[in-house]
């Protein structure tokens, strides 16, 4: 696959996909309105809007390492020619997903809405099944020892620091 059939492959991956899922769903059961404000809601506010900048910055990030690292996408229709384990993949394996919730939660407080944090948690939870029944069994076939390596090495949801003689940047 070219860069360029990469490229516009996971753009369209990332409209379809996060687009729906942390865009058109929350507004859906939002309506993207703002309830009244709560005691100390500046400050849920700002951390929301935080953590929404955030996981743009991260999935967009993350996106673009699959064009160039992979030379694929995101979508399992179009999956990469190479296992993508640079960038924010050297803290964690499973960057995109967190920066999903990352937004959800961030509408979240931004609004001062509860029912995305329900909205978030579940998200996680068949992410965190998708990811184990059929994600890491995928890449275990297609990228055999070195996605084994990867996955002992990197953990899943929590990032990790990196090792003293590897460079952070």
């Amino acid at each position: 696959m070219s860069r360029a059939r990469a490229a516009a492959g996971s753009l369209l991956f990332l409209v379809v996909a996060p687009g729906v899922v942390a865009g058109l769903v929350p507004w859906w059961i939002t309506g993207w309105h703002v309830r009244e404000p709560l005691a100390h809601w500046a400050v849920f506010r700002v951390s929301g809007a935080i953590l929404l900048v955030a996981g743009v910055a991260v999935l967009v990030q993350a996106f673009a390492r699959f064009v160039v690292e992979g030379v694929g996408t995101p979508a399992p229709v179009a999956p990469t020619e190479r296992l993508v384990v640079g960038g924010l993949y050297r803290y964690v394996r499973n960057p995109m997903y967190l920066a999903v919730a990352a937004t959800i939660v961030g509408q979240a407080l931004v609004l001062g809405q509860p029912a995305l944090l329900l909205y978030a948690g579940a998200f996680m939870v068949v992410t965190a099944a998708f990811v184990h029944g059929y994600e890491e069994p995928t890449l275990a076939r297609r990228y055999g020892a070195q996605y084994e390596r990867y996955r002992r090495t990197v953990p899943g949801w929590w990032p990790r620091r990196p090792p003293p003689d590897e460079p952070a940047g």
